[in-house]
C-alpha cells in the first residue's frame, strides 16, 4: 500500500516539491473497519498506523519505462558495509556533537537519517559542500 503525504513532516522545502505518496509498506495487522497497522522504516519516528483513507492500493507498473531501478548494493570497506552519501541536507546539534541529515545515493528521501558526525568518516567531501551551501544561504 502507499502512504499518502498528508500529515507527515518532511525535509523538503515546500509542500508543492514533496512527495505525493510514501513508497510501498506492507500492511502487518487490520485493526477494526477503517484503520491498518504498517511495517514503517527503522528510522521513522511516527506512529504505525493508519486510516484507511491515508493508503493507496499499489497498481503494478504498465510500461517497462514505469519500473524503478534497485537500490544499489553497500559497498564494502574494511569488511563493512557503508553506502555512499550523495547529499547532507540538514544539521542538527545534539549534545556535544552535530547530526546530519543524511540522503544515500540511489535512495529516496524516506530513507533519509540523523548521524552523527562521528559516523561519517568516508563523507568529509559531502559534509564540506553542505557546510558552503550553508553559509552561502545565510549571508
Amino acid at each position: 500500500m502507499w502512504l499518502e503525504n498528508k500529515n507527515i513532516q518532511s525535509n523538503r522545502p515546500s509542500k508543492k516539491l514533496d512527495n505525493k505518496r510514501y513508497r510501498l509498506f506492507r500492511i502487518v495487522k487490520d485493526i477494526g473497519l477503517r484503520a491498518f497497522q504498517l511495517e514503517l522504516l527503522e528510522g521513522w519516528m511516527i506512529h504505525n498506523i493508519f486510516n484507511k483513507d491515508l493508503l493507496t492500493r499499489c497498481v503494478e507498473p504498465k510500461f517497462k519505462g514505469q519500473h524503478e531501478d534497485p537500490a544499489p548494493p553497500p559497498m564494502i570497506i574494511n569488511k563493512e558495509e557503508e553506502y555512499e552519501v550523495e547529499e547532507v541536507r540538514k544539521h542538527r546539534k545534539r549534545g556535544r556533537g552535530t547530526q546530519y541529515l543524511v540522503h544515500w545515493k540511489g535512495y529516496g528521501d524516506e530513507h533519509d537519517q540523523w548521524i552523527a558526525e562521528s559516523g561519517l568518516p568516508h563523507a568529509k567531501d559531502a559534509i564540506e559542500d553542505y557546510w558552503t551551501r550553508y553559509s552561502s544561504r545565510n549571508l
